[in-house]
């Protein structure tokens, strides 16, 4: 995917390399942290998260509880009652592991849809400063996806962005 990305900036850069192109980066991190709706949906997933992993933990010391009791009492049990048991035990495990493997697509799901309008903001304020300070395009340089840009020809645009987003409020 990076490698697909520099060479279509690559392209453009090659397409208008006789006429001036300015371009804007900033980081998509730093800019998303700043931002109040990003607080206010990080801090409701954290809630939601504490709520999962509360019952998580329920959920586990019930089965703890269970399995201890059956450890203490299986050699005075007849077979039959036995294998009820074990099948017991083995069907609560089972429901926890559905459920915690239920509980992270939900939190997943959970952040997309909270982070989802905060992005569109952040889109939305890029394409503001974009379109006022006539860049060809704004690059994100997190993730090291672009190590080195000429200050000469491109322009830092993060704090734009965070003006641009606080305008809007």
């Amino acid at each position: 995917m990076k490698k697909l990305f520099f060479l279509i900036v690559l392209g453009v850069l090659s397409l208008t390399a006789g006429a001036q192109t300015r371009f804007g980066y900033f980081s998509y991190e730093e800019v998303l942290k700043s931002m109040p709706d990003y607080v206010l949906a990080q801090r409701s997933i954290d809630d939601l998260r504490v709520k999962y992993d509360a019952e998580l933990k329920r959920a586990e010391e019930e089965f703890n509880s269970k399995y201890e009791e059956f450890l203490e009492v299986q050699k005075d049990l007849v077979p039959a009652i036995l294998r009820k048991r074990q099948a017991e035990l083995q069907e609560m495990m089972q429901k926890n592991i559905n459920f915690k493997n239920e509980s992270k697509r939900l939190l997943q799901q959970a952040e997309t849809d909270a982070f989802a309008p905060v992005k569109v903001k952040l889109n939305e304020a890029l394409t503001k400063v974009g379109q006022a300070k006539g860049y060809a395009f704004i690059l994100n340089t997190d993730g090291n996806a672009c190590p080195y840009v000429n200050p000469e020809m491109g322009e830092n645009a993060t704090e734009l962005v965070k003006e641009a987003l606080n305008a809007k409020q």
